[in-house]
């Protein structure tokens, strides 16, 4: 319940900011007050920047603090909203909107002021905003924007292609221009006299307009623009014919690329002042831009002569002589990363001083410490844990300790206690990290949306507070809130952000009793904590529980003992869409992906129990308590929607994480009948995969009449067609198609062809004489 019954008008500056005159007419439509612009405070409830001096005594009450908010509001409904940044401003005005909990209005009268507990929180790898997720229907940008401001959000990601497709060269057959799809880097946006005409004028053009449109929301609430790219990114084979001797690294993964493609030679002074122009180009579109996040040695980018290429350590000539030591290799490497880091930094801080580049430093293990030493003054890395040493990190599943490697994902609700003096040791060397943590589905429950685990975040981000972080940043950004209008992980963010002080109980029952009132509020608190109860108990699948759901086609391919014993052509329908080539072993192999092995048996026959006997039990719970409570809800039209939201969203869960429990009884039964001599222990097997199917049957059939006719958009859903990333409208064709094809071949006898590696491209048989099995 709001703290104000009544407010007198409200005033912003006549010469204002976009995000003061946002919050004030929202405080304004959320009250019934009015708003107008003025020249000097007027005598109601005044809402305006700290540097504008409206009110002394929030000054006063702040002294040199940074991120701070000021609330003061007597019983006539005057005083002021200040801010010391736009998307406080907005923060504030829904607090004061919502109820600040455990505030009272004699507080209210006499002035609080909330300071934020991190100076930056941004959203990196914004899926549904910015990224591969961008399709997504039923999503509204500017309700998200809101949503992040109201949070404590400080950033909005705006690197975003116009198209839901990159302009990459490609050849027939290969994968790998869909990597560019996310996080576009400088040469989808502007092109410098070193790159002109290597990429369309009117693509450039597209992409650079609905970069600034997105800047422009941004700053309507306050939020800073930010970037997250990959770089140095590759050019296009043709732009090396023209320049050869610029010719740097090979960058890509040869097994899901047929184009070899490669970065410029980075210490070359072309190259460097190739990316100054760069900089600037973007500095003069966004002149406000204040953070760039580097993610390299992946999906299109990687750095030279770095030992996490896919390829191997390589580049061109200008760093490195031939035949030097590891060490020496090294050590050239991190300085030149550090190099062109400072580069960017130096070029865009020209425009704006207080702009900050981070590097997310997990693929660096050996250039780790001549890395962060050429790290400060404006150029940070950004990682999960201070401990980061390439992909290896101290912190396991909560439920589960043989799951290791948790790090930045939902699970990572724990903080090791050298953290703290880790954290000692970076800013001693004038080093500030940018720690990550998850708030949402991406990368964890894709492609859901609105699964509550607000807890777990609560607890990553205090814990983050107490070991003294100033700057943090959010995996996957919030995913679309629009369509999860009960989402109560907003909340907890806003809480820890704002008000740490208050227990996270008391928040999430304040926030169940706005969305459900008073009466069922108590209710829907319970089913979030039974909820989340269940997802603390979620194995971990490694690949399917984020990207890999979609992109390995989970859903929607036939889980049968003999993949292959469908027909190519039958195959076709969730090929087509899935990270497969022709000689991927995830073709006919759930617990493979290209070289990894993403699933063992023996992970495998500790992940079917674990579905079985801990989460989908839970889930159950969860789904009778929910449904006993509707059942409650009867002449209560608000109470009914948000429980209804949430058993939707409980079932949608149970869907997602039986088919998950179904990969796993796949790798253990298929793996097991192959291993086993024994006749008997085959049987047992062939028994066990036919109960495993039968389940993802009824599974299936239960999804499909989910998807088809639920009310609620309880997973991202493309509003223009399916991707690798994204199901499309069509995804209920596709499970009548599994369904058909899992009854048709579900009694074939386990099998696996290993030597699809060795298999010649479509239409392009081996010459005869040729071996073409390992033996």
């Amino acid at each position: 319940m709001s703290l104000i019954l009544t407010l007198r008008p409200i005033t912003f500056p006549a010469k204002c900011q976009p995000a003061e005159r946002t919050a004030a007419e929202e405080l304004a439509r959320l009250t019934g007050a009015t708003a107008a612009a003025a020249g000097r405070p007027g005598r109601g409830l005044n809402v305006a920047l700290a540097a504008r001096g409206w009110a002394p005594a929030a000054a006063k009450a702040a002294r040199a603090a940074t991120g701070w908010m000021w609330l003061r509001v007597d019983e006539h409904g005057a005083g002021e909203v200040i801010a010391s940044e736009g998307s406080g401003l907005f923060a504030a005005v829904r607090l004061l909107a919502h109820g600040l909990t455990g505030a009272t209005r004699e507080k209210l009268a006499r002035g609080l002021l909330l300071r934020r507990s991190f100076a930056l929180n941004r959203p990196i790898w914004d899926a549904s905003f910015a990224q591969y997720w961008k399709s997504n229907r039923q999503f509204c940008p500017e309700q998200y924007a809101a949503t992040l401001a109201e949070a404590g959000f400080t950033h909005l990601e705006i690197n975003s292609l116009h198209s839901h497709f990159p302009y990459e060269d490609s050849v027939p057959g290969e994968y790998y221009s869909q990597f560019y799809t996310y996080c576009p880097g400088f040469n989808h946006f502007i092109d410098t006299p070193l790159t002109r005409g290597i990429w369309p004028t009117q693509y450039l053009d597209a992409n650079l307009a609905r970069l600034r449109d997105l800047a422009a929301l941004g700053r309507k609430y306050g939020l800073k623009p930010g970037v997250c790219l990959y770089e140095p990114r590759s050019l296009p084979e043709r732009f090396f014919q023209r320049y050869p001797t610029l010719r740097g690294a090979r960058i890509d993964h040869p097994f899901r690329s047929r184009l070899p493609r490669y970065t410029l030679a980075q210490d070359h002074p072309v190259t460097q002042s190739h990316y100054r122009l760069a900089v600037q180009a973007l500095m003069k579109a966004v002149p406000d831009l204040d953070a760039m996040s580097i993610w390299t040695n992946d999906s299109g980018g990687g750095f030279e002569h770095t030992a996490s290429l896919y390829i191997g350590r390589n580049g061109g000539p200008y760093m490195i002589r031939e035949w030097r030591s590891h060490e020496k290799i090294a050590e050239a490497a991190g300085k030149s990363i550090g190099k062109f880091l400072r580069n960017l930094r130096e070029a865009a801080a020209t425009v704006n001083p207080d702009f900050k580049v981070s590097l997310r430093i997990e693929p660096f293990k050996v250039e780790h410490d001549h890395l962060k030493s050429e790290l400060g003054r404006g150029v940070h890395w950004e990682g999960p844990s201070l401990l980061a040493r390439g992909y290896s990190l101290p912190y396991s599943h909560p439920r589960y300790a043989d799951q290791l490697g948790v790090a930045g994902g939902m699970f990572h609700c724990q903080m090791d206690e050298r953290e703290a003096g880790e954290l000692k040791k970076e800013r001693a060397q004038g080093v500030e990290p940018i720690l990550t943590y998850s708030p949402g589905p991406v990368w964890n429950q894709e492609p859901l949306i609105g699964i509550p685990w607000p807890r777990m975040i609560h607890a990553r981000l205090t814990q983050l507070k107490g070991i003294g972080a100033n700057m943090v940043s959010a995996m996957g950004g919030l995913a679309n809130t629009t369509a999860a209008p009960y989402w109560p992980n907003p909340a907890a963010i806003r809480a820890a952000q704002f008000t740490p002080d208050r227990p996270i109980a008391d928040v999430l029952a304040a926030e169940a009793v706005r969305f459900a009132g008073a009466t069922h509020g108590p209710a829907l608190a319970k089913a979030w904590e039974l909820f989340e109860e269940a997802v603390t108990w979620q194995p971990v699948v490694p690949l399917f529980c984020g990207f890999g759901f979609c992109w390995q086609r989970t859903w929607d391919r036939p889980l049968v003992p003999d993949i292959e014993a469908i027909p190519a052509a039958e195959r076709h329908y969730y090929e087509r869409h899935g990270c497969f080539q022709h000689n991927n072993p995830g073709i006919n192999d759930l617990g493979k992906d290209v070289l990894f092995n993403l699933i063992t048996r023996e992970s495998a026959d500790k992940m079917v129990p674990r579905f079985d006997r801990e989460l989908l039990p839970r889930i159950a719970k969860a789904e009778k308590f929910v449904a006993a409570t509707l059942a409650k809800c009867a002449g209560d039209a608000q109470a009914t929607a948000v429980f209804a939201d949430l058993r939707d969203r409980l079932r949608g869960y149970r869907h997602w994480a039986t088919t998950l429990r179904s990969v796993a009884a796949w790798c253990s039964g298929v793996y097991g009948y192959l291993e086993t001599k024994s006749a008997a222990q085959k049987r047992r097997y062939e028994k066990f995969l036919q109960a495993a199917i039968d389940l993802e049957l009824a599974n299936t059939r239960g999804l499909l009449e989910h998807f088809e006719n639920s009310p609620t958009e309880f997973m991202v859903v493309s509003a223009t067609g399916e991707s690798t990333f994204i199901y499309g409208k069509n995804l209920g064709e596709h499970l009548r198609t599994k369904i058909r094809l899992m009854e048709k071949y579900r009694h074939r006898k386990p099998r696996i062809d290993r030597d699809i590696l060795w298999r010649p491209a479509p239409n392009l048989p081996w010459p005869d004489g040729l071996e073409t099995t390992s033996g």
